[in-house]
């Protein structure tokens, strides 16, 4: 089991993760179809996505999450 300390930024690293896994992969689809070395191109995209994914939640994570609880209903 994973310590309790290291939940937010585990879970930061895995939403990035699938986030750019989709996102790289709907672009690619977007801009090139589903053709012949579709697999690759969405590979080579994601290379680049998961790490601006990845500093981009480790940047404004610090900068959201005030912004959220302020504007959030305390129910």
């Amino acid at each position: 089991m994973i310590s309790k300390k290291y939940a937010q930024p585990l879970f930061m690293i895995l939403m990035s993760f699938g986030m750019s896994v989709i996102m790289s992969g709907v672009v690619t689809a977007v801009n090139t179809g589903m053709v012949d070395g579709f697999s690759e191109r969405w590979f080579y995209s994601w290379l680049f996505a998961f790490p601006v994914a990845l500093i981009a939640a480790f940047t404004l994570a610090p900068v959201m999450r005030p912004f959220v609880n302020k504007i959030a209903s305390k129910d």
